[in-house]
This record gives C-alpha cells, structure tokens and sequence, in this order.
C-alpha cells in the first residue's frame, strides 16, 4: 500500500502507532469506485450519480474532478442521461424513477446490501413483520425499507426496542444495516428476543465482514492506545462506528478525521501510543497522510496490529459491458427495444 512499512510488535521507543489491519476499502466500495472510473472511461463525461458513491468527501471530490456528477434525486439528471446508483443501494421507487425519465442505469449496489434487500423481499412475501435495525435516515435503511415497506419496522438501537410493536409474534424477524456497531447491533437483538421470544434471525449475519473485521481490529489495538485517530467522513456509519469501538475498548480518547491536517496537536498531549485506522470507504492514501504528520511529531515506529486476512472481491457492475450511452439515446427516443 504505497510504500507504506510497518514493523512488527514488539519493544519500542515510548511514541508508537498502532497501525489496524484490515482498515480502508473494503470490496463493495472498491468495486463501486472503480464502476464510476469505468463509466467515465468507457463512456465519458458526465455521468451522474445519485448520492455520494460512497460516504468519503476525499473519493466523492476525486470523482468529480474527473467528470462524475453526484446529485441528491433522480429528478436531478437529464433524460436520456447514464445515472449510477451508489454502494448504499435505492428503493424500487427509484428504479421506477430513473426508467420514467428515460435514463440508463447502472447499480454499484454492494453485493452484501443486495443480499439485506432480497431478504427483506422474501420475508415481506412470506408476511412476516420486519425490524430492520439501523440508522433513521441513513442512505442504506432507506433503499432497505423501500423493498417492502408496509412489513419493514426501523429499529433504531436499543432503546427503541420498547417502541416496537408487531402483528403477529410468531411472524417477526430482524434484519440490520451492514455497517452497525455488531455489539450494539446484538444488543438490540437480545432485547428484541426478550420481547419476541419467537423472533427468526436472518439466514446469515447482515453485518458486513469487513465492517466486523475493522472494529475488531480496533478492539484489539484500543487497550493499548491513548488515542486513537479513525480516518473516515462524518457520514460514513461504519467509520463513526470505529470511534465508538475504540473507545469502548478502552482508549482514552478518539477523534474522526478526514484528512491529517484536522488532527489537533492538543491531542497527543500526553500521548505515547497512538492507534490509527481507516472506514471502509476510505483510500490508503488518506492514513498515509496521516501516519507522516504523526511521524513528524516523533511517532515513526508503526506497529501492525492485525485481526484478519481479506481475499473478497466483486465483479463490476454487468451495465459496464454494454454500450450505455446508445441505450440511453434509444430510450430517449422512445426506443424500448434497445434495452
């Protein structure tokens, strides 16, 4: 990653990092990154996209510099234009508003999210009632939700537990956001169980491994750190997640950065071991950043505190193999045949 080195644990001066690993992206925000980088290569600019591809101020203002447009609605892009749906995937509704205004699609939905929406699709059809726990308002619950909203119940953490009320009690099921916190998530689960003692858990776990992966990570390296600086956005849920794990685990002190330059000196004060990490949706190039503005204040020795091995990869989006901008044309002329 970038020349970056970084020396095995074991004794050191007393200003060290602890460096996370896994941390950064993970598959599904690589493969949505690189889907926006192919549309552009393959097809030119603009091509838009509806919210921020991923949740990373950093990726978002690369993208546009190289023609991506980022827009808040559907309504937002030209007909006849290419919009791509993000990694946090879309309710039905938008799909039915982009085909309205005659526009070609691609969806860099995360394979993981698909699996949450066709849970949901299934259980819906099955008529049980769905908690779906998760953030209010986040891009992920709301594309969830829409799959099947007059079954689906948001259950936002455990103190809203005592708000839930079902149809039948034997008919329930939970389902969750990929990026929780995993032990609030199982918090708010066994309070549910103890309220629904018939409750189904989903087929396998919703959380995404690479989100369990990095707040593992963390756990590990948080007893150990005075402070711990997480690189991510502010609307990156798995990245806020990271600064809440650290310091349940037991660090001092933890702070949410984007870029290195928004670390506060008065942070290290009193500091001698520092653990660094990254969100899922966060480029290497951002810790490096990072790690050579600690280094420069005398923390050089990088300890990899490392809590598993990641192999996963996704095939990009299938859109990208075909010819997007004659179909987008086609349907624009009202030439349905083209798709």
């Amino acid at each position: 990653m970038g020349g970056m080195t970084a020396t095995p644990a074991g004794p050191s001066n007393d200003k060290r990092v602890l460096l996370a690993a896994p941390r950064g992206y993970c598959a599904g925000v690589d493969r949505a990154v690189i889907a926006v980088e192919k549309a552009l290569e393959q097809y030119g600019s603009p091509i838009y996209v509806r919210h921020e591809i991923v949740h990373n101020k950093y990726v978002v203002q690369t993208l546009e510099r190289k023609g991506a447009i980022f827009v808040d609605e559907t309504a937002e892009v030209p007909e006849g234009s290419i919009v791509m749906f993000s990694a946090h995937g879309v309710a039905p509704t938008v799909h039915a508003e982009a085909a309205e205004r005659k526009l070609a699609t691609i969806d860099a939905t995360c394979p993981l999210v698909t699996k949450v929406h066709k849970e949901a699709v299934r259980f819906a059809n099955e008529d049980y009632d769905i908690l779906l726990i998760g953030h209010e308002g986040h891009e992920e619950v709301i594309g969830t939700s829409g799959e099947a909203p007059e079954h689906i119940t948001l259950v936002d953490g455990p103190d809203d537990v005592a708000n839930v009320t079902v149809r039948d009690d034997s008919k329930v099921v939970w389902l969750s956001q990929t990026t929780l916190s995993v032990d609030e998530t199982m918090e708010t689960v066994d309070k549910l169980k103890e309220k629904f003692p018939q409750l189904v858990s989903p087929p396998s776990d919703d959380i995404c491994y690479a989100t369990q992966n990095r707040q593992i990570a963390v756990k590990q390296m948080g007893a150990d750190a005075d402070l711990v600086i997480v690189v991510g956005s502010k609307n990156s849920s798995n990245s806020v997640r990271l600064v809440e794990v650290a310091l349940g685990a037991g660090a001092r002190d933890a702070h949410l950065v984007d870029f290195a330059d928004e670390i506060d000196e008065a942070w290290l004060e009193g500091v001698s071991t520092v653990g660094v990490t990254s969100g899922a949706s966060v480029p290497d190039v951002l810790v490096e950043g990072v790690l050579e503005w600690l280094s420069q204040r005398g923390y050089a020795d990088v300890e990899l505190v490392k809590a598993a091995e990641e192999s996963i990869t996704f095939s990009l989006p299938k859109e990208l193999r075909r010819d997007l901008r004659a179909e987008a044309a086609a349907l624009s002329s009202g030439d349905r045949s083209a798709t």
